[in-house]
């Protein structure tokens, strides 16, 4: 399974990218549903860049593989331990001077992936996220654990 591994840093956020592209082009992937793998990559790196690593500096992997038409990608840290599925959606009825802030990002990852699966492997926390070439009638469907959203 093809990988790469870089320190969780901005600068390198184009690197990890570029990466994921590559993988979803090779897989067959149309330039959309890329633009949207890149979209959910970008999100879970910049979380993992700004909240894992609070107090000093670590590392970020991505594995990518395709799997019965789908994209799969593993994103895997050392860091704090958090489960960024577990971020409530946002009240997108509330008015926007009430809404809190943050919660947009991942909330569309959950929208963009087909299925999204966390675990704490020893000490790394392990975001998977699945992409399909086609997307059944329920687009946007997220199975965390055995709970649909």
């Amino acid at each position: 399974m093809p990988e790469i591994t870089s320190p969780a840093r901005m600068e390198h956020l184009e690197e990890l990218i570029q990466f994921v592209a590559r993988h979803a082009e090779t897989a067959g992937f149309a330039i959309g549903r890329i633009r949207e793998i890149e979209l959910a990559a970008e999100e879970i790196l910049v979380n993992i860049f700004h909240y894992a690593y609070p107090s000093m500096e670590g590392d970020v992997s991505i594995a990518c593989r395709s799997e019965d038409g789908s994209l799969i990608l593993e994103f895997s840290d050392t860091g704090v331990p958090f489960n960024a599925l577990d971020v409530p959606a946002p009240d997108l009825a509330a008015d926007i001077s009430d809404r809190n802030v943050g919660g947009l990002g991942v909330f569309f990852v959950k929208k963009m992936a087909d299925e999204a699966r966390y675990r704490r492997e020893r000490d790394h926390n392990v975001l998977m996220l699945v992409f399909d070439h086609h997307r059944p009638g329920s687009e946007g469907r997220v199975r965390t654990g055995n709970v649909e959203t």
